[in-house]
């Protein structure tokens, strides 16, 4: 009961400043602030993206990476009103084209990023190759992530992926290298696969 209460008080602040919302570049500072204290109130680990301005805007509602928060995200989306000039998502979607991705002073162009898909049997794994990595810069790290994100969807990042490593593009690879771009081809074919071993063990 508590935790719907929490839903439905956002919804309600969600539903009063929605003309802000919609135009949050007069002053996105103020109200990404308002929002994101109001999303941490259901979840301390919730967080957002919007769409751009269309027919409807889309607010995606994310668990930033925590797995634990993703009961929250549920939640929160399935609660939601009906809302004419919104369209509300759970959990960052695949995009059907990957963008570049900037990050504090950084910015990497999904052209120039590779990545080998592993196997063990079990789940999936990636390497991903990103140019300029530094292992003790974590700002590639997050980056490495955001692109994942993109290339295939938050939900299956963290429930269908195992190990992730990235390395520099110049490091030198013993598995087969592709484009990001090809990345949710390979991997769902992979995740078909593992999904019918799995089938075959029980």
């Amino acid at each position: 009961m508590m935790k719907r209460t929490r839903e439905k008080e956002f919804w309600d602040w969600f539903i009063r400043h929605d003309a802000e919302l919609l135009n949050f570049e007069a002053d996105p500072e103020a109200i990404f602030d308002q929002l994101a204290a109001r999303m941490q109130k259901v979840d301390p680990n919730l967080c957002f993206e919007f769409g751009p301005k269309e027919a409807q805007r889309e607010f995606v509602i994310s668990a930033g990476g925590i797995r634990s928060a993703f009961a929250a995200v549920v939640s929160l989306a399935k609660a939601a009103p009906a809302l004419s000039a919104w369209r509300v998502t759970a959990f960052r979607p695949r995009r059907a084209s990957l963008n570049a991705v900037v990050f504090r002073e950084k910015q990497i162009d999904p052209a120039d990023v590779q990545f080998s898909l592993l196997d063990n049997g079990k789940i999936a794994g990636i390497i991903l190759y990103i140019p300029g990595y530094r292992e003790e810069d974590t700002d590639f790290k997050q980056i490495g992530y955001l692109m994942l994100d993109e290339a295939l969807g938050e939900f299956d990042i963290e429930t269908k992926v195992g190990l992730v490593k990235m390395l520099s593009s110049e490091s030198e690879a013993t598995q087969n290298r592709y484009p990001i771009a090809e990345l949710p081809d390979y991997f769902d074919r992979l995740a078909c696969r593992l999904d019918g071993r799995s089938g075959k063990a029980q």
